[in-house]
């Protein structure tokens, strides 16, 4: 039995949507998927509750749009009148629940962490809703449950929820299993789980790919399959370097450095739940679905250039904190990050001298970050200054941390381009060295460091 993810890319639109069912009634029989929303249903939630907020009259408009995009993809897939009244029932009841969440949250003026993870919940509901029904439409014994029926259980933390993979493995035991056939499809919607009271808490954005990954290691699946709109993973952005190759072969470190260095193909967290019981990823392509792909697995072979990618962030930014001696005296760096920590602020990473601590964070919290820093009393720094300008450039592959000259190879190409490093660091990871250039300069800093590694290209 495998795990087959498919993202909202590949649910865009009814002529989309209508090749991914097909493609589903072809190889998914006897399988569970795990769906996210149709593609831009999420944002649309999201938005909704600043918009409800402000005003009662903006909510039948917001509910209206979510239906009449449903029903219009399901007119298209679902031709046959009973059957369409059938899921639209089912749909309306659904839609029913996200209205009065709306009307609930425009009463208590406050979008609590519970109610956005309840409303921006509901894309990945109505996805496996209206999937559902396509199926059984075209004669195909299709099921779905909800998280809460099947007991994807999280530690509670709404907005970044981890799953208990010990306590999920024991419920889905005892409501999946039994649901599982040769001859049939469960449907599972991605995205959240919920608590031990029955409350929703979410994976965080793209975390479909995340509890996906939870479903195939609670089952121990033979794979977990994630289909995309994409080749795989490639040597670098497409967009920048036209010559950049697909990756056949990956270990999960190479795949989760790539997607924290923000390669659009996985969530970051995609490999944990999988790692223990060494279950591969497989990326595939539903516009070409015979085409190999990438396989994710423990280990992945060493290549002549030991550089596997090259992978960029431009949604970063950076604080330092100057002060003599700022990086040898003890408790200004747990200072620093207990204030963050209040405020819910995350440290992507760190790096230290002696006058200056610099962090990385989220491009988003830049300035957020910034004041709850302005704030510590008395203050353990002399000065505080942000760059905002900046990106992060990552060089992946397992065994650069012991390969001579992988550093130096890249600083020379980046030096004969004229692009200038803000910060380097190596060593954190053995699968990655990561340095900041300015955002102008990082079409030349990947083109320079790509070439180098990929004169092939």
């Amino acid at each position: 039995m495998k795990v087959i993810k498919i993202g909202g890319g590949c649910l865009k639109g009814a002529e989309t949507i209508e090749q991914i069912l097909e493609l589903i009634g072809e190889r998914g029989i006897g399988h569970i998927f795990v769906l996210s929303a149709l593609n831009g249903i999420t944002n649309h939630l999201i938005d909704g509750m600043q918009q409800a907020l402000e005003r009662e009259e903006n909510i039948p408009r917001l509910v209206q749009h979510i239906r009449k995009q449903h029903l219009s993809v399901a007119r298209h897939l679902i031709p046959s009148e009973e059957s369409f009244k059938q899921f639209s029932h089912e749909f309306n009841a659904s839609l029913k629940q996200l209205e009065r969440l709306y009307y609930g949250l425009n009463f208590t003026r406050e979008i609590t962490p519970r109610l956005w993870d309840g409303i921006s919940s509901f894309g990945e509901q109505f996805s496996v809703e209206l999937l559902t029904y396509a199926l059984r439409y075209r004669g195909i014994d299709a099921i779905y449950r909800m998280p809460q029926e099947i007991g994807m259980i999280s530690d509670g933390k709404f907005g970044d929820a981890t799953a208990n993979l010990t306590k999920c493995a024991k419920r889905f035991q005892e409501s999946v299993v039994p649901l599982l056939s040769a001859e049939r499809i469960l449907l599972l919607p991605g995205f959240f789980g919920v608590n031990e009271g029955g409350e929703i808490t979410t994976f965080g954005r793209g975390g479909s790919d995340y509890s996906a990954a939870v479903v195939a290691a609670a089952l121990q699946a033979e794979s977990l399959e994630i289909w995309k709109d994409v080749a795989g993973f490639m040597s670098t952005d497409p967009k920048f370097v036209p010559g950049a190759q697909l990756i056949p072969l990956l270990s999960y470190e190479e795949a989760a450095e790539l997607a924290y260095f923000g390669a659009q193909i996985l969530h970051p967290r995609t490999m944990e739940p999988v790692r223990k019981h060494q279950i591969p990823i497989e990326i595939k392509n539903t516009l070409n679905p015979d085409a190999p792909g990438t396989l994710i697995t423990a280990k992945s072979p060493k290549t002549q250039a030991v550089i596997k990618s090259v992978a960029y962030n431009t949604a970063i930014g950076v604080i330092k904190i100057h002060a003599p001696g700022v990086g040898a005296r003890p408790g200004i760096l747990g200072r620093i990050a207990d204030r963050l920590a209040e405020d819910g602020l995350n440290i992507k990473s760190v790096i230290t001298s002696q006058t200056c601590i610099s962090l990385l964070l989220d491009a988003r919290d830049l300035d957020a970050g910034y004041q709850a820093l302005k704030s510590i009393k008395p203050r353990p720094y002399q000065g505080i200054e942000t760059l905002d300008n900046v990106a992060m450039l990552g060089i992946v592959g397992e065994g650069l941390l012991h390969h001579k000259g992988v550093a130096a190879k890249c600083f020379t190409a980046v030096a004969e381009y004229g692009v200038n490093v803000e910060m380097i660091s190596f060593g954190p990871s053995k699968a990655a060295l990561y340095f900041l250039v300015r955002q102008q300069d990082l079409h030349d800093a990947v083109l320079a460091i790509h070439h180098s590694f990929f004169p092939q290209s």
